[in-house]
């Protein structure tokens, strides 16, 4: 399938294969969205989502018309349940559905969700912990009806910040050695939310997601020099603002960062027992803002690296790897995506 990732500014893209020594880079692709299209990572103009995905499908192979997609956002939720052990298949669906009918603050018609038994539960060895995730139908039929307009099958539905740390598999050589088997946040700073996904082991264990971005960077250069948005978003991705910039934007909007990525840390660790993260890697569109790694190295005092799912991967020919390196970091969540081609799912 390929792994699509849909987001305010962008659609990002990636179709891989499984080869003997790991992943095969076969297509990857990104095109931007019209202002309004994507907001707050819900749709709201399925024609047009469509149309960049239907100009967007041309670059894949005729034969890959399968999807994988992501939903995220406030209308998105998950909660680990804990459910007897013994239940069937059947049994276990159905308390699933009373369940969710206490938890979840819709009209179940309204709703659509799924489960996964992710492993027996810790303290009690006739418990199974469930995960139950559920969304709003309306902000799910929105991506399966943009996907097949844009001439896409979309065979999955996932949730966007499993999907991130399910990619922690392609990162995992960039890590210090035994580093994947603590706590490693992964923090996608897309361009109005950012995405925390917390990976232990290779498991997702906690993930938020908190209204901060790039598009906040680009506001305030455009109001500190009175620039149009479009021309300060130039500006920025050209390195050609004002000499005092670094203290009177870039500085502001690094500490709010921090801030943003300190008290998440702390709302882990507090609720999920954990003492400390270990590892931070970056990812998204605003990975690369200038001096960020170094900041949290320094003032959060964890090892902080920017993300590349595709080092050491094989590419595909045609596809030109040098390019592929700066631009890495933002396809962390369509990796993601795109690895659910490799894992079974509900049919």
């Amino acid at each position: 399938m390929v792994g699509i990732d849909i987001g305010s500014n962008a659609i990002k893209a990636v179709l891989l294969t499984k080869t003997d020594s790991g992943y095969r880079l076969e297509g990857v692709a990104q095109l931007p969205i019209p202002k309004g299209a994507v907001v707050d990572h819900e749709i709201q103009d399925i024609e047009t989502v469509g149309s960049v995905l239907k100009t967007l499908r041309k670059r894949f192979a005729r034969k890959f018309r399968h999807a994988a997609l992501a939903v995220s956002g406030s209308s998105v939720m998950t909660k680990v349940v804990y459910m007897d052990g013994s239940l069937s298949e059947q049994e276990l669906e159905d308390q699933i559905r009373i369940e969710a009918d206490n938890l979840i603050p819709y009209p179940l018609d309204e709703v659509s969700l799924d489960f996964e038994v992710t492993g027996q539960n810790r303290t009690d060895p006739t418990k199974v912990d469930v995960l139950l995730s559920a969304s709003r139908t309306e902000n799910v039929e929105a991506r399966i009806g943009a996907a097949r307009q844009g001439g896409f099958e979309a065979q999955v539905i996932d949730i966007e910040g499993y999907a991130l740390g399910r990619a922690a598999e392609l990162v995992a050589s960039q890590l210090a050695q035994g580093a994947a088997n603590k706590v490693v946040a992964f923090v996608d700073i897309g361009a109005n939310m950012t995405t925390f996904s917390f990976v232990v082991n290779g498991e997702v264990v906690y993930t938020r997601e908190q209204v901060f971005g790039g598009e906040q960077y680009t506001q305030a250069i455009s109001a500190y020099y009175g620039m149009e948005p479009g021309e300060a978003e130039s500006a920025k991705l050209a390195g050609e603002l004002p000499r005092n910039y670094n203290f009177e934007v870039l500085a502001p909007f690094q500490t709010s960062l921090l801030q943003q990525l300190r008290r998440t840390i702390q709302i882990f660790c507090t609720s999920s027992g954990h003492d400390k993260v270990h590892t931070v890697v970056l990812c998204g569109g605003t990975a690369r803002l200038e001096g960020v790694t170094q900041l949290l190295n320094e003032e959060l005092g964890v090892h902080t690296l920017i993300a590349n799912p595709f080092h050491g991967m094989e590419v595909a020919e045609g596809i030109a790897s040098d390019a592929l390196s700066g631009d890495a970091a933002r396809y962390m969540v369509a990796c993601g995506l795109a690895l659910r081609s490799f894992s079974p799912w509900h049919i």
